[in-house]
C-alpha cells in the first residue's frame, strides 16, 4: 500500500498527515484555516486519495506558518 504518516512540529506549529494513495477520496481535515481546510478537501475528494490531515498553529498572530508547514509535510507525504 501507498501510505504515509508525517509529523510536524515547530515552534508555531503542530501538523499530523496521513495519506493513502489507493484511497477513494476519504478526508478528515482541520487546519484552523477554512480556505486551506476547503482546497485540501477538493484535493483528497478530486485525487481519489484518503487524506488525513490535524493542524494547531499560532492562528492569532496570522495563518502563514500553519498554512507553509502543512504544505511542507503534505509534500513529504506524498
Amino acid at each position: 500500500m501507498r501510505t504515509a504518516e508525517i509529523s510536524r512540529q515547530t515552534n508555531e506549529t503542530q501538523i499530523t498527515i496521513k495519506l493513502d494513495l489507493d484511497g477513494a477520496g476519504k478526508h478528515a481535515i482541520s487546519t484552523g484555516v477554512g480556505f486551506l481546510d476547503h482546497m485540501l478537501t477538493h484535493l483528497a475528494v478530486h485525487g481519489l486519495f484518503d487524506l488525513n490531515i490535524q493542524a494547531k498553529g499560532d492562528l492569532h498572530i496570522d495563518v502563514h506558518h500553519t498554512v507553509e508547514d502543512v504544505a511542507l509535510a503534505l509534500g513529504q507525504a506524498f
